[in-house]
């Protein structure tokens, strides 16, 4: 039933949505949940006439309840938990079908759930590495919240926020690894892209003379 429901139709809607919530939850500190008014106020109950100047570091600007209620308890624990219990059932599946006998009148289900067992086990890659890149960072902002008098060293923090950042880039890597078909598309950018090499296989065909 994959191809008949995964259209490409419905997989670009499925993306576009991704995006636009994606956007809305990251932009929601700009459209009023910060830490400006707290700031303002602090500032007027020091009786400070002077220039309200802010302090430009993210625990400074942006709110401890948005990162921790809004971005972590909403948008990344519940998702996290749910792909777990997925890809659990997933796996729990494949492992059923590799574990029937074959019978005379059955193909070998060792061709095709093999596959299917790779490719699970590259996209539950790609999940455990968000979740050891992310939870770090998430970790440090629940301990900011409800722990106020706690003090965390900077450079655990420094780690965390580098390993957000760096797990942009490890998925690629994973797929070009564990994917033949994500490794072939990405051989043949970079070769185009950043190599300056034509395709041999795509400049032979079109450079047949018509009929």
């Amino acid at each position: 039933r994959y191809k008949s429901m995964v259209t490409p139709r419905r997989a670009a809607v499925a993306i576009a949505c991704c995006w636009i919530v994606s956007f809305l939850v990251g932009l929601t500190p700009m459209f009023g949940w910060n830490n400006l008014n707290k700031m303002r106020r602090t500032q007027e109950l020091n009786a400070s006439h002077s220039e309200f100047i802010i302090k430009c570091q993210f625990e400074t600007v942006i709110s401890m309840e948005y990162m921790v209620y809004f971005n972590f308890f909403v948008w990344v624990l519940p998702p996290l938990l749910l792909m777990l219990l997925i890809y659990l059932e997933v796996f729990n599946l494949i492992r059923k079908q590799l574990n029937k006998k074959v019978s005379s009148s059955s193909s070998d289900p060792q061709k095709y759930y093999g596959k299917e067992l790779k490719i699970a086990k590259s996209l539950a890659l790609v999940l455990f590495l968000f979740a050891l890149s992310w939870l770090p960072l998430h970790v440090l902002n629940c301990i900011t919240l409800f722990c106020p008098s706690c003090e965390t060293p900077h450079i655990l923090t420094y780690i965390a926020i580098f390993l957000t950042h760096g797990n942009s880039a490890m998925n690629p890597i994973v797929y070009a690894f564990r994917i033949k078909k994500f490794r072939t598309a990405f051989l043949q950018i970079w070769n185009q892209y950043f190599c300056c090499k034509t395709n041999k296989n795509a400049s032979t065909t079109t450079d047949e003379p018509g009929p």
